[in-house]
């Protein structure tokens, strides 16, 4: 009688298929590094090595890789961002007041708007605008009076009808009147304001701007002189206030150029120089204030807005180039340097890294070296 054998099911894959995986991922990563190698040795096959002078041919397709570019000498500018605000020009902010006591009798103008230099803003009515424009009246008809009465007395005495005396009495009565004229005449032009009927002063404005403040209304009577009516300012042109501290304040200058930004108004950049720096530092911010005159057509720029300034400080001549020419072996940075048509060779250099795509070459290169800028790499022979 013979026996029937158990048939063991197989297992869904074989027990070596770990091991067939690892395999493969190692065939695949020793292909990558044969394809890696052998891309390498095509380059090195394009390059001949004569004692460290790397040849290239110039119709190969590794010559068509190399980019060589002349290193020159710039004068980049180190950015130095400080805090700004705008403010309005103080020569362009006006505070209206009335020369005399009166009351409120009409404000045309509100907060917000746009004036015209000699435009109207209030009215009031002032005993003593009208006391001044009476007095004003009063000294106009004695001089004309007096005028007429000294051509009288010339006349007559011309014809020999009047003493001499008569004629002098007639002059000093005329050139009184004269100085009272002046006298009233200069009491009006001190008020500042156009008188009106009855008393009724004028108030305008000296400058084009705009009403940024009204402190008073109509029927108010104002007895304080020295208390602003409203503000008036000028905004075709403001000012950028820069808060430099206390530890770059040996670092900027008049003349120097600045990029503005505005929080406010995002995209958009105003470039401008530094007009004027205070010689004096606040004491409550240890910064030192710079002045920035910018122009305002559109009245985009509202005084008390934010901003930073960007002070650009130039500095001296270096010599730059771009971060892809360089090899890092270890410690030693180098570069290749065409000595002639197609042939390099490899020099070292010191660096200082900036934070873009230059950084300076303090030694190993002079200005008018030509180096490789691009595909380097491949002529790396170590």
């Amino acid at each position: 009688m013979h026996q029937i054998a158990p048939v063991t099911p197989s297992p869904p894959f074989p027990r070596s298929s770990g091991r067939a995986t690892r395999l493969l991922g190692g065939g695949l990563l020793a292909c990558a590094i044969l394809s890696g190698v052998a891309t390498s040795a095509m380059a090195s096959a394009m390059v001949r090595n004569d004692h460290g002078l790397l040849t290239v041919a110039a119709d190969s397709p590794l010559a068509a890789r190399l980019s060589v570019n002349s290193v020159t000498l710039a004068s980049p500018s180190r950015t130095i961002p400080v805090p700004g605000e705008i403010r309005a020009e103080p020569s362009q902010s006006v505070s209206v007041m009335t020369p005399v006591a009166g009351a409120i009798l009409s404000l045309p103008v509100t907060a917000g708007d746009r004036v015209t230099r000699g435009q109207v803003l209030a009215e009031l009515a002032s005993g003593d605008m009208a006391l001044a424009t009476t007095d004003a009246a009063k000294a106009r008809a004695g001089l004309d009076y007096a005028r007429r009465a000294l051509l009288r007395a010339q006349g007559v005495a011309s014809a020999g009808g009047a003493a001499t005396r008569d004629v002098e009495a007639a002059r000093s009565a005329w050139l009184q009147a004269q100085a009272e004229d002046d006298r009233a005449t200069a009491r009006l032009a001190a008020l500042r304001a156009q008188p009106g009927q009855g008393g009724v002063i004028r108030l305008t404005t000296p400058i084009d701007g705009t009403v940024s403040a009204v402190n008073t209304a109509p029927g108010a009577f104002v007895t304080d002189p020295t208390a602003p009516l409203m503000t008036v300012t000028g905004t075709q042109q403001v000012w950028a206030v820069a808060a430099v501290p206390e530890n770059l304040t040996n670092t900027v200058h008049t003349g120097q150029a600045v990029d503005i930004t505005f929080p406010a108004l995002p995209g958009r950049t105003t470039h401008g120089t530094i007009a004027a720096i205070e010689p004096v530092l606040h004491s409550d911010t240890r910064t030192l204030q710079a002045r920035v005159v910018l122009a305002n057509d559109d009245d985009t720029l509202k005084p008390g807005m934010f901003a930073t300034v960007t002070i650009l400080s130039p500095q001296p001549p270096r010599i730059m180039v771009p971060q892809s020419a360089l090899l890092m072996n270890n410690d030693t940075v180098t570069v290749f340097v065409e000595v002639a048509p197609h042939a390099y060779r490899r020099r070292d250099i010191e660096i200082i890294y900036d934070d873009g795509d230059l950084c300076e070459v303090t030694s190993g290169l002079s200005a008018g070296d030509r180096v490789v800028t691009q595909g380097a790499v491949l002529l790396n022979d170590d």
